[in-house]
């Protein structure tokens, strides 16, 4: 569980601010079997959004972990929903966090892993156009032909599952890939399938010290 105090130094025995090492090995996963981690943040009153998004319940320390978790994943799995809604960009890492990850034998760059069911994603977005390492976008066969091939420009289109997508059946394509450690970020409703589908091995949770109140998202964004 990654709460606000232990990065800081409040762990028992723990005096001072640990390094970027010291958090990598407390957040070690050994390689082998594939993993599934999740890495997720909600309020003490269970939203997991603050007007509208999740950046408004973190604070330094889970903003820390939450880039720091990237250093060891193969691949970085977001909902469609979620990396819309959330701007995300390029994943593109920086030079310092390239160099950790050379330490460990891992590419510059982690995948990015794109959940859609509906394709809603433009091909020309910087998210894909720009990606260091071309992404996977995880479909499944109802989603539209269309869209695929648009999308197969710029990504990777995976299909898995006739009418939803299968997560074990995704998990074990990932890992015949290489991407044998994936790191999820959300959005919530991803966190539901890979749940249901019994796939998760290890949830890094942050429990913000806010109170959202009535008006704090608890649906999430869906993964189009």
């Amino acid at each position: 569980v990654a709460g606000f105090g232990v990065v800081g130094g409040w762990a028992a025995g723990v005096r001072g601010p640990l390094s970027d090492g010291e958090v990598l090995d407390a957040y070690f996963v050994r390689r082998g079997r594939p993993v599934v981690r999740v890495n997720f943040v909600t309020s003490s009153d269970g939203a997991v959004t603050i007007k509208g998004y999740s950046s408004g319940l973190g604070g330094p320390s889970d903003k820390r972990v939450f880039d720091l978790l990237r250093v060891l994943c193969d691949g970085l799995m977001v909902g469609a929903g979620t990396l819309r809604h959330e701007r995300y960009g390029a994943l593109r890492l920086p030079d310092d966090h390239r160099d950790l990850r050379k330490r460990n034998g891992l590419a510059d760059n982690p995948t990015l892993v794109v959940v859609s069911g509906r394709l809603d994603l433009d091909p020309s977005h910087r998210m894909l156009a720009d990606a260091p390492v071309r992404p996977i976008v995880l479909t499944h066969g109802g989603s539209p032909e269309r869209q695929r091939k648009l999308l197969s420009t710029v990504t990777e289109v995976i299909v898995c599952g006739e009418s939803s997508i299968d997560f074990r059946l995704a998990m074990d394509t990932l890992a015949q890939r290489g991407l044998r450690h994936v790191l999820s970020e959300g959005g919530p409703h991803v966190l539901g399938a890979l749940t249901a589908a019994d796939v998760v091995d290890e949830m890094c949770l942050t429990v913000s010290p806010k109170l959202a109140g009535p008006g704090g998202g608890r649906g999430g964004c869906v993964s189009g």
